[in-house]
C-alpha cells in the first residue's frame, strides 16, 4: 500500500468511526485507539503536502484564525417561519392550504430546536461553505468553524446529489453547556447565560481551535437544490440521514390537524427530557410539490407553521416609564422592569408599544407586572397585579414632548403611535436613517457599525447619510477609538456601496412604509429613482402591493426639498438610482399587464426559473385562479380543481413550451 493510499484509508476509517460516535451515539473504537489513529494521520499529512484535503478529519481540531467574516448571498432565501399558539391557529392555516391545494394534503412535524440556523453547501459529497442565516438574503462565511463540529461531515456517503445546500440548527446540548459553566465557575469567570446564545456566539469566534473544544451540535431537517429527485419533506429527512447527517429522530406524517396536535401535546410535556432547547414544533405540508404551488409570502412559507410552546411567564416590577425614538420619529414606551430570569435570559425590559396598550392594560410606575417571552424576541408585559397595587399609585399619563428634544408630540388619527415631527433636529432620528442606511438589508457598510455612526453624528461630521460618502480618513483619525486601518477600511467600505443595486439604495432611503419587498416592487415597475420621484398617488397605486399609504409616503418624501438634495447628492457621488443596463437587457415588458398561475411539475425549468422568468418579462405570478388570472401554465400533476377552475372561468392553460414560445 503505497503513501496515498494509507492517508484515504485513515481518513475513511476516522470518518466513519466519528459517523458513528457523533451522529449514529454509538462508539465503535476506543478513544486512545481513534487518537493513535488520527496522530498517525496528521503524521502522514505533515510529511505528504501534496496529498492535503481541505476536509480531512485532522482539521476538526481547528487552529485557523478569521479575523473578518465574508458575508455570502444564499441561492435559496432563508425565511423566517409564522408562529400559531393555538388548535385554531392551526385550523386556520389548514383552511387557507385547502383554498390552494388540491388533494389530500398531510403534514410532517418536527420539534424546533433552539439554536443558530445554518446553511451548508456540498459540492461532489464535500462541504465547501457553511454560512449563517443573517438575515435571510445573505449571512456569514463560518465554514472554517463550522468544519470542527463533529457531527458536520465533511465528506458524504451514498447517492447524493452533485450540489446541493442543506439547512439546519447548531445546538449545544444541555450537558455539554453546564460542563463549560462549571469550567467558567471554576476559573472565577461569568458563566454563559443559555446555550442558544452562547451556540450562536461561538460560532464567531476567531480562533478556530476555541470552537473545536466546545461541543456543538449540527441537527439538519431541509435539503435545497434543483431536481433532487426526492418528493416529500420526510424522505428530505430520511435522504439526509443516509447521507451521514445528524437528524432528530423525532419526525411524523400526521394525516390532520388532530394528528398534528397529538404530536405537539406529547412533545410540550416530554421535551424536558431531550439533551437540547426546544420552543415548538415545526408543522410543514409533507408534499414538496404542494409546497411550491403555496410558495411564500415576503416573510414566512405559506407551506409551514411553528407551533410554539406555552410561553414562559414570570411577575416582576416596574420600576420606570421610559420613551425611545426611532429613526422615523415613532414614540415607543418601554417598562424598565427589576431584572427577573426568563426563558433562559436576564430581562430587565420590555416594550409597551403605544398609549393605548397603557390605557388598556391600566399599567403604571410601581405595579407587580407579569411578563412573557412567547414569539417575539422581546418580552410584553401581559397583565398586571392589581391586589398588589400600592394605595398611593397614580395613572400613567402619556408624554406629550419628545424625550430627546422637547418638541410636542403628534398623533395622527388612525394612528397607534406618537410622532415627535422634529425629522431634522432630533438626534435619534437622524442616527436611526443613517443607521437604517448603512444596515446590511441595505448598503451594508463594510466597518461601519451603529455606534461609529452615532460618534460621527455627535462629533458633527454628518448631519444625513449623504454625508458619508464626503468622509476623509484625515476626519476620522481624531475620532475616540479610530486607527488608520479602521478608517481606512471605513472609507472603502463607503466607496464600495456605490456598486449596491437599486432597489437596495431605494430601500435605504428610509421612506415611511416602504419595506424590502416594496422597494423591489417600485424598483422594477419605474426602474430609476427620477421616474418614482415624479409619480403621482394614483399612478403608484396602481403599482403591483401598492396601497393609498404607501403611496402617500413616497410622494411626500419626494415632495420634501431637503430629500431633493439629498437625491441628487447621492446621484453627485455615483450610488445606483437606476436598474443597471445588465439587469434590464435581461428584462422585457413582453407580459406586461398579464397574471400567470403556475401549476405543476416542469421538464426544462424548474418552477422557481419560470416564475422568475415571468417576471423578467413584466408579467405577475399569483399563487391562486381567479377572473383576473390571464394564463395558467400547467405542467405535469397539475390539481386537476385548478384546472377545473381554469376551465369554468374560461382562462387558457398553456403547457410550458408554450410560455417559453410566449416569451421567445
Amino acid at each position: 500500500m503505497n503513501i496515498k493510499q494509507q492517508i484515504n484509508q485513515l481518513r475513511d476509517e476516522l470518518r466513519e468511526h466519528n459517523y458513528n460516535y457523533y451522529v449514529l451515539d454509538g462508539s465503535t473504537i476506543s478513544d486512545y485507539d481513534f487518537d493513535i489513529k488520527l496522530k498517525e494521520l496528521q503524521k502522514l499529512e505533515n510529511a505528504h503536502p501534496e496529498f492535503q484535503d481541505p476536509n480531512s478529519p485532522t482539521l476538526r481540531v481547528g487552529g485557523e484564525v478569521t479575523k473578518n467574516f465574508d458575508t455570502v448571498q444564499h441561492v435559496y432565501r432563508m425565511y423566517s417561519l409564522d408562529n400559531s399558539y393555538s388548535k385554531e391557529d392551526l385550523e386556520d392555516w389548514e383552511k387557507r392550504i385547502e383554498k390552494q391545494i388540491d388533494g389530500i394534503v398531510e403534514f410532517t412535524c418536527e420539534l424546533k430546536y433552539d439554536g443558530a440556523s445554518m446553511s451548508l453547501t456540498y459540492e461532489h459529497g464535500s462541504l465547501i461553505r457553511a454560512v449563517t442565516r443573517g438575515d435571510g438574503f445573505q449571512g456569514d462565511d463560518v465554514t472554517t468553524n463550522v468544519k470542527t463540529i463533529k457531527s458536520v461531515p465533511l465528506k458524504l456517503k451514498g447517492d447524493y446529489p452533485n450540489l446541493f445546500e442543506i439547512r439546519g440548527e447548531i445546538v449545544l446540548p444541555f450537558d455539554g453547556f453546564n460542563k463549560m459553566n462549571e469550567e467558567r465557575l471554576e476559573a472565577g469567570e461569568e458563566p454563559y447565560r443559555n446555550p442558544r446564545n452562547t451556540a450562536s456566539g461561538s460560532l464567531k469566534l476567531q480562533d478556530s481551535s476555541e470552537v473545536a473544544k466546545r461541543p456543538l451540535e449540527c441537527l439538519l431537517y431541509s435539503i435545497k437544490g434543483e431536481r433532487l429527485g426526492i418528493n416529500t419533506q420526510i424522505e428530505n429527512l430520511e435522504k439526509a440521514r443516509d447521507w451521514g447527517f445528524k437528524v432528530p429522530e423525532a419526525a411524523i406524517v400526521a394525516k390532520s390537524i388532530d394528528e398534528v396536535l397529538e404530536f405537539v401535546n406529547y412533545w410540550d410535556v416530554y421535551r424536558h427530557d431531550l439533551p437540547y432547547e426546544t420552543d415548538g414544533v415545526v408543522i410543514k405540508v409533507n408534499n414538496l410539490q404542494q409546497q411550491e404551488e403555496l410558495g411564500y409570502t415576503a416573510k414566512a412559507p405559506r407551506w409551514a407553521m411553528a407551533y410554539k410552546f406555552k410561553a414562559e411567564q414570570v411577575s416582576t416590577v416596574l420600576n420606570e416609564i421610559t420613551y425611545q425614538v426611532g429613526r422615523t420619529g415613532a414614540i415607543t414606551p418601554v417598562a424598565n422592569l427589576e431584572p427577573v430570569e426568563l426563558a433562559g435570559t436576564t430581562v430587565k425590559r420590555a416594550s409597551l408599544h403605544n398609549a393605548d396598550q397603557i390605557a388598556k392594560l391600566d399599567i403604571r410606575e410601581g405595579d407587580t407586572v407579569y411578563v412573557e417571552k412567547g414569539g417575539e424576541i422581546i418580552p410584553k408585559i401581559v397583565g398586571v397585579g392589581q391586589t398588589k397595587r400600592s394605595s398611593d399609585s397614580v395613572p400613567t399619563l402619556y408624554r406629550t414632548t419628545c424625550p430627546e428634544c422637547e418638541t410636542p408630540l403628534v398623533r395622527q388619527e388612525g394612528d397607534a403611535k406618537h410622532y415627535c415631527p422634529n425629522i431634522d433636529g432630533c438626534a435619534p432620528q437622524i442616527i436611526g436613517r443613517i443607521q437604517h442606511f448603512i444596515s446590511r438589508k441595505a448598503m451594508d457598510i463594510e466597518g461601519l457599525g451603529g455606534e461609529t455612526v452615532a460618534l460621527l453624528v455627535t462629533n458633527g461630521l454628518i448631519t444625513n447619510y449623504v454625508d458619508l460618502y464626503a468622509l476623509t480618513v484625515e476626519q476620522l483619525l481624531p475620532l475616540e477609538r479610530m486607527a488608520q486601518k479602521s478608517a481606512e477600511n471605513l472609507v472603502a467600505g463607503v466607496a464600495s456601496s456605490r456598486e449596491i443595486p437599486f432597489e437596495r439604495v431605494l430601500f435605504g432611503l428610509g421612506i415611511r412604509y416602504v419595506g424590502e419587498t416594496v422597494a423591489k416592487k417600485l424598483a422594477k415597475h419605474y426602474k430609476r429613482i427620477d421616474a418614482i420621484s415624479m409619480a403621482s398617488e394614483e399612478e403608484l397605486i396602481t403599482v403591483d402591493e401598492i396601497g393609498g399609504r404607501i403611496a402617500q409616503s413616497v410622494v411626500a418624501f419626494f415632495s420634501s426639498e431637503e430629500n431633493k438634495v439629498t437625491v441628487n447628492r447621492l446621484k453627485e457621488y455615483g450610488v445606483q438610482l437606476e436598474i443597471s443596463a445588465e439587469k434590464l437587457a435581461n428584462q422585457t415588458n413582453t407580459l406586461e399587464g398579464k397574471t400567470f398561475v403556475v401549476s405543476g411539475v416542469f421538464a426544462k425549468v424548474s418552477r422557481t426559473e419560470l416564475k422568475k422568468l415571468i417576471e423578467d418579462n413584466g408579467g405577475k405570478v399569483s399563487g391562486s385562479i381567479s377572473a383576473k388570472t390571464g394564463f395558467v401554465v400547467a405542467g405535469d400533476n397539475m390539481g386537476p380543481s385548478k384546472r377545473t377552475k381554469a376551465e369554468g372561468l374560461g382562462i387558457p392553460i398553456i403547457s410550458e413550451d408554450d410560455f417559453l414560445e410566449m416569451i421567445s
